[in-house]
């Protein structure tokens, strides 16, 4: 059968990534890797915590590693999660404050000059021009001067277009996360306590220390600790306390790296307790998904941009801001957490088998080296990029980045996630050409630094070059 021809533009050298490469610049400490010596059950796992290595040169194809069996379907979501060592802590400067040292910068400072003053003009508008903004947000959006949170806002639809409506829409909006808090934070000891007082305000009837005491014929069913009735708080409570702890534990580990979310100032605390809020709440409030493992590292960037705002307000308010955010970003991928519907055709392995056809389309000589020579299933690699928006497989302002495409593109961020994932096999295709599985895997699951922009354009390109 013979291989449908690659598009022209693809055989330019600079698609390929060098043979030799330098090392890559430090990424998140929370992101992972997977050694393709390990035991199927590890190979894919959405979220493990060691550091990634350094990336992989082309020497990989000449590994004389022993061929992998490939992993079996049911390891490619975890049924529980993994408790691995902390790892070391290596500071990354703030991607706010500071420019990419690796050499993979956006735009030059001019570019940005420009780029920022026309969002600040656009932003300026009493109605923004949404179609203007979602096309100068996809080229990058500097940082600095708060411009990417409130853009962030406006894309997710948080912020409408009509700047006359913002303080009204936010009031509205912190109310009701505050509301939310009120009620699915509480502690059943509040709820108890608040009963004693209402009761004892009522009879008149005090104690020494001016608390009322209820008799046990006086507590409600609901409010027993030992009452198992579908509205009871302590039952309920009692149902939340596992995952509420692997809650806890995933963000006490969201990058470790960076002093921003990990550490015993209380800054990073305070931090750690607002996304813990955000992701309890969005559980009880979605019992049909609940809290998945790798939630907390989606949820963490739009955090640290909506926290990193120098509006004092935004600041203060970032926590609600955030939580909201989160839900309308989460609403275009919920499916892809969802463990009953990963063989349905909106589930993950749906997902990936569109990103395989895309590959297949513009590729076909990759894709089938990939998946028929070597025998590489994308759901080995692509899970983990697909769940976790690429959060695991890029430096933090890289994420950014990417995400100022992803959440600006008119099709929406799933469409152009594929794209990506699909660019970036082909960046690397040459080396996964003369790879072998255990080469071609590792290669994936530590995936190489590169230029950011450039991953973008190829990804563009796939939309703009129809296959033939």
């Amino acid at each position: 059968m013979v291989n449908k021809r690659v598009p022209d533009w693809l055989n330019n050298s600079m698609w390929s990534t060098p043979t030799t490469s330098t090392p890559s610049p430090p990424k998140s400490q929370s992101q992972s890797q997977s050694s393709p010596s390990q035991s199927p059950s590890h190979v894919d796992r959405i979220v493990s915590h060691p550091s990634k290595s350094p990336s992989v040169t082309s020497s990989d194809s000449s590994l004389n590693e022993p061929r992998e069996s490939l992993p079996s379907a049911s390891s490619i979501r975890p049924e529980s999660p993994s408790k691995p060592a902390p790892p070391p802590r290596m500071e990354v400067q703030d991607p706010l404050n500071s420019s990419d040292s690796s050499g993979n910068d956006i735009s030059s400072p001019v570019e940005d000059v420009s780029r920022q003053a026309q969002l600040s003009q656009e932003l300026s508008r009493k109605i923004i021009n949404m179609v203007e903004l979602k096309r100068l947000a996809s080229l990058g959006i500097p940082d600095g001067a708060g411009t990417r949170s409130t853009v962030w806002k406006l894309l997710l639809s948080y912020l409408p277009s009509d700047k006359g409506l913002w303080s009204s829409e936010l009031a509205k909006k912190r109310s009701q996360y505050k509301h939310f808090k009120e009620d699915l934070l509480k502690n059943p000891t509040e709820v108890t306590r608040k009963l004693e007082e209402s009761t004892s305000s009522q009879n008149g009837e005090k104690t020494k220390e001016g608390k009322g005491l209820l008799s046990r014929s006086e507590i409600p069913e609901d409010e027993h600790p030992l009452s198992l009735g579908k509205t009871s708080v302590w039952n309920q409570f009692f149902q939340d306390t596992e995952i509420i702890e692997q809650i806890d534990r995933d963000v006490k580990r969201t990058h470790p790296d960076m002093h921003f979310f990990s550490g015993d100032t209380d800054s990073a605390k305070a931090n750690q307790d607002a996304l813990k809020n955000i992701l309890i709440i969005y559980a009880k409030l979605n019992p049909g998904i609940r809290y998945v493992q790798g939630m907390n590292e989606i949820l963490a960037p739009l955090f640290y941009v909506f926290k990193n705002d120098p509006n004092e307000d935004f600041v203060v308010n970032a926590e609600a801001d955030t939580f909201f955010c989160f839900v309308e970003l989460l609403s275009g991928f919920r499916d892809n957490f969802c463990k009953q519907l990963d063989n349905s055709v909106v589930g993950i392995r749906s997902t990936i088998s569109k990103m395989s056809q895309l590959l297949k389309q513009h590729d076909e000589e990759l894709w089938r080296h990939l998946e028929h020579t070597t025998k590489v299933n994308p759901q080995f690699y692509a899970f983990r990029w697909i769940t976790l928006l690429l959060t695991q497989e890029f430096n933090f302002a890289d994420i950014l980045h990417i995400w100022d495409t992803l959440l600006s593109d008119p099709e929406g961020p799933q469409e152009t996630l594929l794209r990506v994932c699909c660019a970036m096999l082909i960046l690397v295709r040459r080396r996964l050409l003369a790879g072998d599985f255990t080469a071609n895997l590792k290669l994936l699951q530590s995936y190489p630094s590169t230029n950011i922009s450039h991953l973008l354009y190829v990804a563009n390109k796939l939309r703009s070059y129809p296959t033939r």
